[in-house]
């Protein structure tokens, strides 16, 4: 049985995190894997949920963080190259940057048969300045040479590594789209909605926006608030907007959301139980134009709970945000940047405008809140656009032909 040696950046929620989980889980019996990876971090939602649902009893490495500290970096490079003697994998697959260059240089000089590498997103631009970005094109050029294989998660993301980045030839790139479970945001909907709605008190003639997501720089949510103002001037439905996530940018957006002139709640912690009891039948949390929501795990409510899931990323591989909006028939409205255009059918499933276009934005809000039926249409197209396409089955497919094919 060929040996898998799995290394993750860290085990926060997100794409990534499934992704890994259901190679692990799935792979098997026809490959054996270890699976490892950082922990998550103190602005983050972790994913030991995931892992416990599918019976993972994953490797922590403590060494391996999101932030370039070489002391530290060289410290998780020598704790994998220990679990490679001591597993002996026939593929070491590293799954984003920081995991990807450790562990590749690890199995590289530890003579892994076969190295695979996953880019679940790039850095390559929106994140830092023009030098920082082309010294971590060059370290990613230099570990493509070192890799057999490199996995691009749509074929606008290969494009962009072979094309626009020149990070490896064409030959080299396989695409495997993510694969998820997606089966809950088509259960109890009904239930979810009613349960969502009168928690927030969302009313029946007041249509409800989310936007789910970590608040970070790149993710953009000002952009969102802009649009979502810009929109709401304009418009004579009642609209309410839902930021689910966290992260650094969360005090600033909040003083965003007071400068533009917007009412501002904050939500209640939702512990998979419930997300807590009203009184006498009134709503959790007061009734406010942006209510900020934190984390909350089940996205499947959320989404049955909204009738619109917005997106402004700057860059993006296959948001997942994007894929469950979809599979809970639900409109979109997102920014086009990036692996999204393979993710949505652009005038079916989602109205896509360009990076930072506040104006194209706030349009597409404008038509989306404001006809029915077009939403409507939008909704009922998104479960028969994604549900074979980013299934688990097929991402464990696809990733077991590529490895047997390696391996010969």
């Amino acid at each position: 049985m060929p040996r898998v040696l799995r290394i993750i950046n860290r085990f926060n929620l997100g794409g990534p995190t499934h992704n890994v989980a259901y190679l692990s889980k799935y792979l098997a019996p026809e490959f054996e894997t270890m699976l490892v990876g950082g922990k998550w971090g103190e602005n983050e939602e972790g994913s030991q949920h995931i892992l416990d649902n599918l019976g993972l009893e994953p490797t922590f490495l403590p060494e391996m963080q999101r932030e370039v500290a070489p002391w530290r970096d060289r410290a998780a490079y020598r704790r994998i190259k220990q679990l490679i003697q001591e597993f002996k994998p026939d593929i070491v697959h590293t799954h984003a940057a920081k995991a990807g260059a450790v562990g590749r240089m690890a199995a590289a000089d530890m003579g892994v048969p076969v190295i695979v590498h996953t880019f679940h997103g790039h850095i390559f631009h929106s994140y830092f300045g023009k030098v920082r970005t082309q010294l971590y094109k060059s370290i990613e050029r230099y570990l493509a040479r070192r890799s057999t294989r490199i996995v691009a998660i749509s074929e606008r993301q290969k494009d962009e590594l072979v094309n626009e980045h020149r990070i490896c030839p064409a030959e080299k790139v396989t695409v495997i789209p993510l694969g998820f479970d997606l089966s809950r945001f088509q259960t109890d909907q009904a239930e979810k909605r009613k349960l969502f709605r009168k928690v927030y008190g969302i009313d029946d003639d007041e249509v409800a926006i989310g936007i789910v997501g970590r608040l970070v720089p790149v993710k953009n949510h000002g952009l969102f608030l802009d649009a979502l103002h810009n929109m709401s001037e304009r418009t004579g439905r009642r609209v309410r907007a839902f930021i689910v996530g966290d992260g650094e940018e969360r005090e600033r957006l909040e003083q965003k959301v007071g400068d533009l002139g917007l009412s501002m709640a904050r939500g209640p912690y939702f512990n998979g139980h419930g997300f807590g009891h009203g009184v006498n039948g009134k709503p959790v949390v007061p009734k406010a134009t942006v209510t900020f929501t934190s984390w909350i795990k089940e996205i499947d409510i959320v989404n049955a709970g909204v009738d619109v899931i917005a997106l402004t990323s700057l860059n993006e591989g296959t948001p997942v945000s994007l894929i469950e909006a979809q599979a809970s028939n639900r409109a979109v409205v997102s920014t086009d940047v990036g692996g999204i255009e393979n993710v949505v059918l652009s005038g079916r499933t989602a109205l896509l405008s360009a990076s930072q276009d506040e104006a194209g934005l706030a349009d597409n809000l404008l038509r989306v809140v404001e006809d029915d039926h077009l939403r409507e249409r939008m909704s009922n197209a998104g479960w028969q656009h994604v549900k074979s396409r980013y299934h688990f089955n097929r991402l464990v497919e696809d990733t077991a032909t590529m490895y047997r094919s390696l391996l010969r």
